[in-house]
């Protein structure tokens, strides 16, 4: 087969004589990791979803009430949360009726509020961590290997995200 290369030394893609690309290697993990990674984050989603039924509150909450380690703004659980904050207060202004949270005035900022756990709220807390080990998606990991995970997803994610590249107005039209 006659191939023509494209791209430079650390291009991972042949173009064969029909313009199909060939996929190397490299794209391959590229591929795989995005299906694992999405196939893991879907599997997750659906123990939280379960944890939630089992104890008779939402995933959200579920999730709220995983990450209120501390005393925390509402603004810092959204981005715990990867939400925006209108949401995180959603979800905290009804774990506030059923009494789980308290908002505190915040001991150094006279804007903003610190969410606390009442005592209920520490008892559904250690519910929802029981429930969320239990049957946990991690749990074919032995403790070495989830931390290996977690290192290396911590080195993915750490790292700087790109600037969005800029679609082309037209087909042939070049990038500024």
């Amino acid at each position: 087969m006659n191939h023509n290369y494209h791209g430079s030394k650390h291009a991972a893609r042949l173009w064969d004589v029909t313009g199909q690309a060939d996929l190397s290697a490299d794209s391959q993990i590229d591929r795989d990791v995005c299906k694992l990674i999405h196939q893991f984050t879907q599997r997750l989603d659906a123990h939280v979803r379960r944890v939630a039924e089992q104890l008779g509150i939402t995933a959200t909450q579920v999730v709220a009430l995983r990450e209120l380690s501390e005393p925390i703004t509402a603004r810092e659980l959204a981005t715990r949360m990867s939400c925006e904050p209108s949401n995180a207060t959603f979800v905290l202004d009804r774990l506030e009726q059923q009494g789980l949270i308290q908002r505190r005035p915040h001991p150094t900022d006279r804007r903003a509020k610190q969410i606390v756990l009442t005592s209920a709220g520490h008892r559904c807390q250690a519910d929802v961590l029981e429930h969320l080990r239990t049957q946990s998606p991690l749990a074919p990991l032995t403790p070495g290997q989830q931390q290996s995970l977690r290192d290396l997803l911590h080195a993915v994610v750490a790292r700087p995200t790109p600037p969005p590249v800029r679609p082309r107005t037209a087909p042939g039209t070049p990038l500024n």
